[in-house]
């Protein structure tokens, strides 16, 4: 933990260099997989807040990224892209025991960061305006500017790739960005400062702060300063940022999570099926915003289907990130507390707990990998986001009714299909409410390809080219050559 360690207080990285805040306090960060302390986080203040607020206006008003070539900014990137792969490892080893995920996907999520700054890196220099033709007399054209000063909040899902997927492209857009890092993982997000660091970014450029979202999330996102938000959370912290950015009119990027259903018709491949489950569902303990909550099957195969889910689930080893098993610790007790409620009460409601339902008795906060069948699909748990590793079995019999159902929530954020018909996979596609659909595989896709929500899942997109003009205004310029 070299470099932004002092004094074993893990610190904040401000503007290029390290600091503790100016009042003391900090941030105890705990192992969810043995309830053992892994370190302290120095808190930022109000200070440090105003301090990363000047040093990001400054860098804005130098255009230190914005005047520079686009290629640059691209060289730039890939330096960083660099610099993360080389502290993966190192990296790895920390996000694992502060968010208690697998070490292998801890890994995996530096990578995925590093492959960020690669292809954000890559079109930098391709954020191009376009000509309108207004006749000889006149020449009008339009340019994409920067914002200005992005705010970030990151969540404890994935904090490192998704800094990554909002980081990678506000600075190929010539943004400055402050980043406010989850209290409950922030370690991850100091190593991307490391990285930052030993990549030579510009001072002012990046900022990452630790502290409360209640308290640091809401003065960022609050401060007439900034320019644009950009947040990933839940509905209701997400609906308080979008008052704060009313009253300011700061345009705001949204992923708000969501209820994404499975439909499988009667013709699925059924292995298929249950690899899309285990990581659609158990993948990080469920803590997914793009989790495979709802399964809602055709009845001619929805016994069979529910049986072979609670034999997977029963497969699973269970243990320590470290120990690289299939299914780990959600992320605090306070969120086991909250699956195992809400869970208890599908039970009370008469959904049918087919496996699991409960905590794991072991050191840690381990809930039983789930699987409920019979689910009321207008019951609590499958209008409401559990964001852990418990899903909902629903039987269908016809098309319409499979649609409707899968877009019988306020949420829209992905969508899944299972079927060998592919003219129905294409027609059901285009009915489903949601961002994104998935084929025959759930989290099929990957970097370039868009992901956002409609309705409670938020709007805007990250991922992809689209992800790029979040991040710039347009400016038109019409010229008169009359004279």
């Amino acid at each position: 933990m070299s470099g932004f360690v002092k004094d074993g207080l893990a610190r904040n990285f401000l503007a290029g260099r390290w600091v503790e805040g100016d009042h003391g306090s900090c941030i105890a960060v705990e192992d969810p997989g043995n309830q053992e302390h892994v370190a302290d986080c120095a808190q930022a203040s109000e200070g440090t807040l105003s301090a990363a607020l000047d040093s990001a206006r400054a860098f804005v008003e130098r255009g230190d990224l914005s005047d520079l070539q686009p290629s640059e900014r691209g060289r730039l990137m890939i330096r960083i892209a660099q610099e993360i792969r080389i502290i993966a490892d190192e990296g790895a080893e920390l996000l694992c025991r502060e968010s208690g995920k697998t070490l292998e996907a801890a890994r995996d999520e530096f990578l995925e960061a590093a492959q960020y700054f690669e292809y954000y890196g890559g079109v930098a220099d391709k954020i191009e305006g376009k000509s309108i033709p207004l006749g000889p007399d006149y020449a009008d054209y339009t340019i994409f500017e920067p914002f200005g000063i992005s705010a970030q909040i990151v969540p404890w899902n994935f904090p490192v790739s998704i800094a990554g997927r909002s980081l990678a492209p506000s600075m190929a857009a010539g943004n400055a960005t402050i980043i406010k890092s989850p209290e409950l993982d922030p370690l991850g997000l100091a190593m991307l400062g490391l990285a930052l660091e030993r990549a030579d970014v510009p001072p002012g450029a990046v900022s990452i702060l630790n502290g409360i979202g209640s308290d640091l999330g809401a003065r960022l996102v609050a401060c007439p300063e900034v320019d644009q938000i950009v947040f990933t959370g839940s509905v209701p912290t997400g609906q308080h940022i979008l008052r704060s950015a009313a009253d300011s009119v700061v345009p705001s990027l949204m992923e708000l999570g969501g209820k994404s259903a499975a439909v499988v018709f009667d013709d699925a491949d059924l292995d298929t099926l249950m690899t899309s489950l285990q990581s659609g569902i158990f993948y990080n303990a469920g803590q997914v915003c793009s989790a495979m909550a709802r399964v809602l099957v055709h009845r001619s195969l929805y016994d069979q289907a529910v049986e072979r889910a609670a034999a997977l689930a029963e497969g699973l080893t269970v243990g320590h990130g470290m120990e690289n098993p299939d299914h780990t610790p959600v992320i605090s007790a306070r969120q086991l507390s909250r699956i195992e409620t809400i869970t208890s009460t599908a039970r009370h409601s008469g959904a049918r707990v087919v496996t699991g339902g409960a905590r794991l008795e072991r050191t840690g906060y381990f809930m039983a990998p789930t699987i409920l069948a019979d689910v009321d699909p207008t019951s609590e748990i499958a209008q409401e986001e559990v964001f852990g590793p418990v899903t909902c079995f629903t039987p269908f019999d016809t098309e319409a009714e499979a649609i409707a159902l899968a877009n019988g929530t306020e949420f829209g954020l992905v969508a899944g299909i299972f079927t060998r018909d592919l003219a129905r996979a294409h027609r059901v596609a285009r009915k489903l409410r949601a961002g994104q659909v998935f084929v025959n595989e759930w989290f099929a896709g990957g970097i370039s390809t868009p992901f956002g929500g409609v309705g409670k899942s938020g709007f805007g997109r990250e991922k992809g080219l689209e992800a790029l003009y979040n991040y710039v205004r347009t400016k038109n310029i019409a010229i008169s050559l009359k004279g």
